[in-house]
C-alpha cells in the first residue's frame, strides 16, 4: 500500500548550484532535483553500490573519480518502494554575491607571468529561510524517530556549499486512486512518469543532469488525488527511477 508524505525544507543558510550560466552570472533555480533530494536525505547506500571504492575508502566522504552512477544508486529504491518527487519553492527569496579570483598563470609550469589580473564572477543564490516541498511516495512506513529502520533525518546538507536546511516530515496524506485526466503543477522528472503515462502538454525547466517538467498535462492515467485541508492535487502513481 503507497504512503504519501508532503516533505518541507528550510534553509538556514544560502544555497548554491549553477543551475543557469549567463556569461560571468550563475544562478541558482529554485528547484531541487529529485536525484540530489535521494542522497541529502540518506535515502541512498552509495557506499554498498559503488563500484569504485577500495577498502580504504568511504565513497561518502572520498570520491576517486568525477564519474555520477545515478542508476547503480537509485536502481535500489525502486526495490525497496521508496519514490522522491523533485521540490519547489513554496517561498524563497535570492542574494546576489560577486565573487573576485587572481591570474594564476605562475602556478603552471615553464610559465611566468608578473602580471596579477583579478576576474569576477557573480552567483545568484537562494537566501535562507526560504522553503521548499517535495513528496515521497513509499510502501514503507516513514519516520523521524531515530528507532525507525526508514528514518528521514531532520537536517540535512544540500547544494555547492552543503547549505544546511531543517527537514520537516508530514503524517501520511489522505488520498484517492484515481484513473482519468489529470493535471500536476509539482515539478516531475520526465524519465520517471514517460513509461508508465502519456502526456499532453508541459513546461521544460532546464537544469542537470536530467530536465524537469511542471504543469504536466496527462491523458487518462492512474493518479493519486491528494486532499489535504482545502488544497486538492494530483501527483502520477507508478513512478520509478528510470534511466536513459
Amino acid at each position: 500500500m503507497t504512503i504519501i508524505y508532503r516533505c518541507t525544507l528550510e534553509l538556514h543558510d544560502s544555497m548554491y548550484f549553477a543551475t543557469r550560466e549567463i556569461g560571468r552570472l550563475y544562478e541558482t533555480e529554485p528547484i531541487l532535483h529529485n536525484y540530489g533530494l535521494c542522497y541529502a536525505l540518506g535515502l541512498v547506500d552509495s557506499d554498498r553500490h559503488s563500484t569504485t571504492v577500495s577498502e580504504e575508502h568511504s565513497y561518502r566522504y572520498f570520491c576517486p573519480e568525477q564519474i555520477p552512477r545515478y542508476e547503480a544508486h537509485l536502481t535500489p529504491l525502486n526495490q525497496q518502494g521508496i519514490y522522491v518527487t523533485p521540490a519547489r519553492a513554496v517561498s524563497h527569496t535570492t542574494v546576489l554575491n560577486t565573487w573576485k579570483y587572481a591570474n594564476n598563470n605562475y602556478h603552471v609550469e615553464m610559465e611566468k607571468t608578473q602580471k596579477n589580473i583579478p576576474s569576477f564572477g557573480r552567483a545568484k543564490e537562494i537566501a535562507p529561510e526560504s522553503q521548499f516541498e517535495c513528496f515521497i511516495l513509499s510502501d514503507k512506513v516513514l519516520s523521524q524517530k531515530k528507532e525507525e529502520k526508514y528514518q528521514i533525518p531532520r537536517w540535512v546538507r544540500l547544494g555547492k556549499w552543503a547549505s544546511k536546511a531543517a527537514v520537516k516530515l508530514s503524517d501520511p496524506l489522505d488520498f484517492e486512486l484515481k484513473t482519468d485526466d489529470f493535471m500536476c503543477s509539482h515539478p516531475l522528472n520526465p524519465l520517471d512518469v514517460m513509461f508508465a503515462h502519456r502526456i499532453v502538454s508541459y513546461d521544460t525547466l532546464n537544469m542537470p543532469p536530467v530536465s524537469l517538467i511542471r504543469n504536466v498535462r496527462f491523458l487518462r492515467g492512474k493518479h493519486y488525488r491528494v486532499k489535504e485541508g482545502k488544497e486538492t492535487f494530483c501527483l502520477p502513481a507508478d513512478v520509478q527511477y528510470r534511466f536513459g
